[in-house]
């Protein structure tokens, strides 16, 4: 059963024109929840809902100033935050070397600072009302470092570790915290979201090199449907025993599992050595 407009739950996501974001607006809207979609072309925004469901606004989460007015509009119009979603982001493929100062900014100004911006701006609305979820758009590349995606992977590591840590501190406080880890999906990350950097011609033939070509080859080809990994974050949200992490499709699975499978006996095989610290 729906809820009527003045109880059912807000949504507030940011990179809601496309993706994921967009997947997630209308399966939320599907749900019964009110949505306040945002993004920097919020023109772009296309949804079909009751009236007085819907809040669309521009939002630049690079923009400390926006986000205060995005979160205070979206509380002006609905009273309330329940679940935010920090969905913005894109990527860039290049080796670490290969990579300009400018790109690496803009990298981990949206991905990393953005959602910890947005974040810090929802808290204290959330911690009054003693309730919401905070939603973190990771990657299999937050927990799996790929050669070529080094700065991506440190936007994300980073936004995993900051989560983590947030998750400890809000759950007394009645906030839960899901980090979303999605494989390949056949959103525009691939595409119209991924920068490329200048290439060195020594690292053509080594991995870093050959995501080059990995990545324009999966435009639009993906295995994963973003509609269903939002039919499965949507569910996850209104599950009181979701996990911290979720990863989504196969691969994020198979890739994650392989990463902590390894890690574990890595650490045991070391664990002699690195324990004999003590005099």
């Amino acid at each position: 059963m729906r809820r009527s407009d003045t109880t059912s739950p807000v949504w507030f996501i940011t990179g809601a024109n496309t993706g994921f974001g967009a997947a997630l607006a209308h399966q939320a809207l599907l749900s019964g929840a009110r949505v306040v979609a945002t993004a920097r072309n919020a023109e772009q925004i296309v949804l079909d809902a009751e009236p007085g469901k819907v809040l669309t606004t521009h939002l630049d989460v690079t923009d400390n100033d926006a986000v205060g007015d995005a979160v205070a509009l979206a509380i002006n119009r609905f009273g309330r935050i329940d679940v935010v979603v920090n969905n913005a982001g894109h990527g860039l493929v290049g080796a670490l070397e290969e990579l300009s100062e400018e790109q690496i900014d803009e990298v981990l100004a949206v991905n990393l600072l953005g959602a910890m911006r947005v974040t810090r701006a929802v808290l204290p609305t959330m911690r009054a009302q003693r309730s919401g979820t905070i939603v973190q758009m990771s990657s299999v590349g937050g927990v799996v470092g790929n050669p070529g995606h080094s700065i991506y992977a440190t936007s994300k590591f980073a936004l995993e570790g900051m989560s983590e840590a947030l998750a400890g501190e809000v759950a007394p406080l009645g906030i839960r915290v899901l980090i979303v880890e999605p494989g390949p999906f056949r959103t525009e990350f691939a595409g119209r979201s991924m920068t490329f950097a200048d290439a060195i011609a020594d690292y053509a033939n080594t991995p870093a090199g050959s995501l080059r070509a990995r990545f324009r080859d999966q435009d639009g080809v993906q295995p994963n449907d973003p509609a269903r990994a939002a039919t499965i974050i949507v569910q996850a949200v209104g599950d009181g025993s979701a996990p911290l992490r979720l990863p989504l499709g196969p691969e994020a699975i198979s890739r994650i599992r392989t990463k902590l499978s390894d890690q574990l006996s890595e650490l045991d095989r070391w664990e002699p050595i690195g324990a004999d610290t003590r005099y």
